[in-house]
């Protein structure tokens, strides 16, 4: 719920997510947790649809929010990734939907777009398989681990990045301070010219903006 210029964090998600070809709707999955009471608040007020489940069990978590709102596919985007492109959303289920895997994602082998940049797309069923089968704590945390570590059993594409946007060295997700300093100036500097700047906007500013991407560069991760 920080604000970003004049916005919450999470409005700039969602917004950008709306706004990727092929994505028929949002829901947000957020926890039971008194404390997230401003995100369902915000939720209701901007007409976005959002599920409240288990703080720890994000797996099950997000299997409920697809499920509320009749999804076939999820698309997985975190909410501290405010600078997310439509086209790479857009890139990555275009993907899923042309080669039919179980699951598809721009990072499967690792970083090559900025972290910040992440997209996981797979079937509900796929997902409500994986719920039925890892009773893991790691794996229910972080949800979608048990299927890329089992190639034999599910069918797994990865998508990367290519030319200038293939910079894994750019840390654009928000997880500390220093993060959020370096977006509120990227997103100040673009947005009022090009409200749905892409990511190659982003590292071309950045590439000439050293200073800014500086700002989260000693953040260890």
């Amino acid at each position: 719920m920080a604000d970003l210029a004049g916005r919450p964090l999470l409005a700039h998600v969602v917004d950008r997510l709306r706004a990727s070809p092929g994505v028929d709707g949002v829901c947000i999955a957020t926890t039971n947790a008194a404390e997230d009471e401003p995100i369902r608040r915000w939720a209701r007020g901007a007409g976005v649809p959002c599920h409240s489940g288990s703080v720890d069990d994000v797996l099950a978590r997000i299997l409920e929010a697809a499920r509320s709102v009749g999804a076939r596919t999820v698309v997985r985007v975190t909410g501290d990734c405010p600078l997310i492109d439509p086209w790479v959303v857009a890139e990555t289920l275009d993907a899923f939907r042309r080669e039919h895997p179980d699951y598809a994602s721009n990072r499967l082998h690792g970083y090559t777009y900025p972290d910040g940049y992440d997209v996981e797309v797979m079937g509900t069923d796929v997902l409500a398989e994986v719920e039925r089968s890892t009773s893991e704590r790691f794996d229910r945390e972080h949800v979608t681990p048990f299927i890329y570590r089992h190639p034999d059993r599910f069918r797994l594409l990865g998508v990367e990045a290519q030319g200038r946007v293939r910079r894994p060295d750019l840390h654009l997700s928000v997880d500390h301070e220093e993060d959020l300093a370096l977006v509120r100036a990227v997103v100040e500097a673009l947005e009022p010219a090009k409200p749905l700047f892409g990511v190659a906007d982003v590292v071309d500013f950045l590439d000439a903006h050293p200073e800014v991407a500086a700002l989260n560069r000693d953040v260890p991760r």
